[in-house]
């Protein structure tokens, strides 16, 4: 099993590409707390782990909010006793992010307080239990909007996931010495509530899939088993990068360096 003896911290966990890496993290072997603001939804992913004999269990979470994600780390060492894969997946697309013009203050600032303080929320308090732990891996969500202008308005998501992808990068030479890796994963347009609820209407979702040269949607699943080669020891000289798991949309659209 790849991820044998290894405890995993997922936040999100309860849907989407959280939800699959933590089944997937419990197939290979790793013990997988989930993290999730939805008890309901986290708890489930719990019960489906443990009824295929995985280890895992639950703590809620509002990345957001310093306290809760001091609490989720701790939670953590206290069931398991270390750290050595932090997942800071968890993210939204509000409905109403648009331009500049119509994206209001609000909107801006919640998408901000959970995308980006969230992985800094995450990688400020789990660092020092991952450190405690003899070292491991950072994964972090960011997207291919991080590169690309989105098809349809998201300016304060599209903000978010630059921010994300700058941060990794300078997680990753901080701590590249300690042993402890740092990588962006970078999905191309998905399959999953998150964004479906967002391109509520068929010509939102053609104007997406035009770009896409494989001509569908990932699949969260996809992204799970990026997640794993990137928190498993396969990936030991990969820090400070991005894994772009898109489709071909930005080999389509970015012209190279």
């Amino acid at each position: 099993m790849r991820l044998k003896d290894k405890i995993a911290l997922i936040t999100g966990g309860g849907n989407g590409i959280g939800k699959e890496t933590c089944l997937l993290f419990a197939k290979e072997g790793a013990k997988v707390i989930v993290s999730d603001i939805d008890k309901k939804a986290g708890r489930a992913t719990v019960t489906e782990i443990k009824k295929t004999g995985g280890d895992a269990a639950f703590v809620r979470a509002d990345v957001s909010n310093p306290k809760h994600c001091k609490k989720m780390v701790d939670f953590a060492e206290k069931t398991y006793g270390g750290l050595h894969i932090l997942f800071n997946n968890a993210g939204i697309m509000h409905s109403d992010d648009g331009d500049a013009e119509s994206t209001a203050e609000s909107v801006w600032d919640l998408t901000m307080a959970i995308n980006v303080k969230g992985v800094f929320f995450g990688c400020k308090y789990g660092i020092p239990l991952i450190k405690k732990s003899g070292g491991g891996s950072i994964i972090n969500t960011a997207s291919f909007v991080a590169h690309l202008g989105a098809a349809t308005s998201q300016l304060a998501y599209t903000s978010s996931k630059g921010a994300v992808l700058a941060m990794s990068r300078e997680l990753a030479i901080i701590h590249a010495r300690e042993n402890i890796r740092v990588n962006a994963l970078s999905p191309g347009p998905l399959r999953t509530e998150l964004l479906m609820k967002f391109l509520n209407t068929d010509e939102k979702k053609n104007r997406r899939l035009v770009h896409v040269p494989m001509g569908r949607f990932g699949e969260a699943k996809e992204m799970a088993y990026a997640a794993l080669y990137l928190g498993s020891d396969e990936s030991s000289y990969t820090t400070g990068t991005e894994f772009l798991v898109d489709g071909g949309i930005t080999a389509a659209y970015v012209t190279p360096e």
